[in-house]
């Protein structure tokens, strides 16, 4: 385990990345081979909104897994977590992409989302592993709902927003999975009510800004 000192540079070096530096995907794009539909501009604005939300809760992801990543005391749970993230960088390229092709940009509030994230994901950390995994599942769990609830509200025919999207969720389902089989625990009740509230924050603010 590296000292906190490099553990902390190395993480703002990570922050910075995320937040202003293009990503970049290991994997295929899931649009790669999906051809583009024909939307009108208030179609191409509403799926760039909901493509935003999606880009600007991936950068939630990162912050809070690399905020967890830093507290968590088993080196098992750490790799874990790390490999989740590398994932969601890839999520992260798929909808700037989108967002480009769609005409649009990412939320100019991102840097204040990633903040936030990061230090609840350190708190989670530092409470012992059992609840930081259990956040980690509670999070991707709301995050899954909250893709279904796009697949809903985008455009039926653009089909490139949406093979983005299904692959984000399974994705997602997996790293619930992953997070429950290291030995996650159900958070309290008032602990995810408070964190759909701010999920949806998020939601409302990032579609617009």
């Amino acid at each position: 385990m590296l000292p906190i000192p490099d553990n902390l540079i190395i993480q703002f070096d990570k922050a910075l990345r995320t937040v202003f530096a293009p990503a970049h995907s290991r994997r295929p794009h899931p649009d790669a081979n999906v051809p583009e539909a024909e939307l009108s501009e208030a179609e191409k604005r509403h799926a760039a909104g909901l493509m935003r939300v999606n880009h600007s809760g991936e950068v939630c992801a990162q912050a809070l897994y690399q905020g967890q990543a830093l507290t968590a005391r088993d080196p098992e749970v750490q790799q874990a977590l790390q490999a989740a993230s590398e994932e969601e960088t890839e999520h992260l390229a798929w909808c700037e992409r989108r967002l480009e092709e769609l005409g649009s940009r990412k939320s100019l509030l991102n840097p204040l989302w990633y903040a936030g994230s990061f230090t609840l994901g350190a708190i989670a950390g530092a409470l012992g592993d059992k609840w930081n995994l259990g956040f980690l599942a509670e999070t991707e769990r709301q995050v899954e709902g909250h893709l279904n609830g796009h697949l809903e509200k985008l455009p039926e025919q653009d089909a490139k927003s949406r093979a983005i999207v299904e692959q984000m969720k399974a994705d997602e389902v997996k790293h619930a999975e992953t997070a429950i089989a290291h030995g996650g625990a159900p958070l309290p009740l008032p602990v995810k009510l408070a964190m759909r509230a701010t999920s949806k924050i998020l939601t409302h603010t990032a579609y617009r800004v």
